[in-house]
């Protein structure tokens, strides 16, 4: 079945649903591996990390195989080892098959993330920028839809959890099939020698590449979130529960506030998001050297949530206004490269940083990180005229 046009709609969904199912796993990785399977935290660590470089490795294939070969199977194929391994995992979930499915799903997830963002360049009768803030805003709903399940549904059964994930890849592996066999601008036998008359511009590129550092230094950060910041709170005397509710706030604020983020396309250009977004975000962590009760807590993720809705989105958007349409999946998937090697090594650095010195160190090194590369993105964009899209 083919579809004659590619409408925004269904890549929303697909999004929707591949990270609902994946948000279904992310926070039961090492809790089920250590205390169902009784592995030790530094194997559950190690098979993060595989994880992780599993993403890695799908984020570049997937853009290779978009460019390269088939839009289509480049989008099915990832999807289809992403669901059996889903319903594989239902059935053999002790060590080490639960984390070989869980590395495979990595890879496909990977994979899947670059096409649907190469998909999304495609949508006709909608601004690029408009298309990344609805898929970034789809990213998040699926998120908060997965936690949300796994801790209903965990303290039930994980046999549970893994067939309510097996479900979602289903129905995203079916709206992937039926919705997204659709003509694109390019076809996969023309990329060849589109690509030996084609090549988006040096200077271009370079930006590309300034802005994938800074994404690295950005979610190198990010990870902080999710794993020493709740040590550090709860030190602090705060409940558990109080970390747990910052996460449903940064949820419910993207919700409610991205499509307010859309408006911003009639006020100021791609760059300037980019860079007034980021630039928000890393503030937020010179704020946490301060940072000692619940509210202030509160009010610097709320800023950080802020600059994340701005700047983060608008990435994909201003990345696809600098490169040549031939290269798309490929610089469709360099940010989620960038991004995957930053989550990979923010556990590490944070935890060496805090066992030689402490936390303050910790969120002033990151800061100074983040706004290091990103006056080097501002200073190679300087002169670049970003028309509205």
């Amino acid at each position: 079945m083919q579809s004659k046009t590619l409408k925004l709609k269904w890549i929303v969904a697909a999004s929707l649903l591949n990270n609902t199912g994946a948000a279904l796993l992310w926070p039961l990785t090492t809790v089920y591996m250590h205390e169902y399977l009784g592995e030790s935290m530094t194997v559950a660590g190690v098979v993060m990390f595989v994880m992780s470089l599993c993403m890695m490795a799908g984020n570049y294939l997937g853009g290779y195989l978009y460019d390269r070969w088939n839009p289509y199977q480049a989008a099915v194929i990832p999807v289809i080892f992403a669901t059996i391994s889903a319903v594989l995992l239902i059935f053999l979930h002790n060590w080490p098959f639960f984390a070989v499915w869980l590395c495979v799903i990595s890879f496909a997830d990977g994979s899947s993330i670059t096409v649907i963002n190469s998909y999304g360049t495609k949508v006709k009768g909608q601004s690029t920028r408009y298309v990344f803030n609805m898929l970034y805003m789809a990213m998040n709903v699926g998120v908060v839809i997965g936690t949300l399940l796994v801790g209903v549904l965990l303290p039930i059964s994980s046999s549970i959890v893994f067939t309510t994930t097996a479900v979602f890849y289903g129905l995203f592996l079916l709206i992937t099939v039926l919705f997204f066999n659709v003509p694109l601008d390019h076809q996969a036998h023309a990329h060849q020698l589109e690509k030996e008359t084609h090549r988006s511009s040096s200077h271009n590129v370079h930006i590309v590449y300034a802005i994938c550092t800074c994404l690295m230094t950005i979610y190198l950060s990010y990870v902080l979130w999710e794993t020493v910041m709740s040590v550090r709170i709860t030190n602090m005397h705060i409940p558990f529960f109080a970390y747990s509710l910052l996460w449903t706030i940064n949820g419910g604020v993207i919700m409610v506030g991205q499509p307010l983020v859309n408006k911003l396309a009639n006020y100021i250009n791609v760059r300037n998001q980019i860079i007034w977004g980021l630039a928000i975000f890393a503030s937020s962590f010179i704020l946490l050297i301060f940072a000692r009760t619940f509210t202030m807590f509160v009010i610097d993720f709320l800023i950080l949530t802020i600059g994340e809705m701005t700047g983060i989105p608008a990435v994909p958007a201003y990345i696809d206004q600098l490169t040549d349409p031939s290269e798309t999946g490929h610089y469709q998937g360099l940010p989620n490269v960038a991004m995957s090697i930053g989550r990979a090594i923010g556990p590490l650095y944070g935890g060496l940083i805090i066992d030689h010195f402490n936390y303050e160190i910790l969120f002033l090194t990151v800061s100074l990180m983040m706004f290091l590369t990103l006056i080097i993105v501002a200073f190679l964009t300087r002169s670049k005229k970003s028309k509205k899209i």
